[in-house]
């Protein structure tokens, strides 16, 4: 293992109440990335992966991540354990909504790399950097 993997602190996190079952988010996500356009997936050859992980950065949780990889390709994933994180027991409504916010917003970076623009890159720093400078 590498330096970071030995260094890294895991701990158990509290169960929250989640709207959605992991296998319920699954089926819902799947519906959702089959209706995205085959076009707009070119060259995503890793996919969407689901990990039913949480993932947060800072004071942040990371819903989605768009992942350039030279080995194993180009692919977006999804974490569960994110969302049941933010969300919790909201309404199956805003559950769809977010997910499918987040899949819109991953699928941006995929294409704006493809472009090789980095817009949505820079949007997102310019938020981070406003919200770390009111708090």
């Amino acid at each position: 293992m590498g330096d970071k993997a030995k260094n890294k602190k895991y701990r158990i996190l509290p169960k929250k109440i989640a709207t959605l079952s992991l296998d319920e988010f699954e089926a819902l996500a799947t519906a959702l990335i089959d209706r995205i356009p085959e076009r707009l997936c070119t060259e995503l050859n890793g996919g969407f992966l689901l990990l039913p992980d949480v993932k947060k950065d800072g004071d942040f949780y990371v819903m989605g991540e768009y992942v350039e990889d030279e080995i194993m390709g180009c692919s977006i994933i999804l974490y569960y354990g994110s969302f049941v994180n933010f969300l919790g027991d909201s309404s199956p409504e805003e559950w769809e909504e977010e997910l499918w916010d987040t899949i819109v917003h991953e699928l941006r970076h995929h294409l704006e790399s493809l472009a090789g623009m980095d817009d949505l890159v820079r949007e997102e720093m310019a938020e981070i950097e406003a919200y770390y400078k009111k708090h």
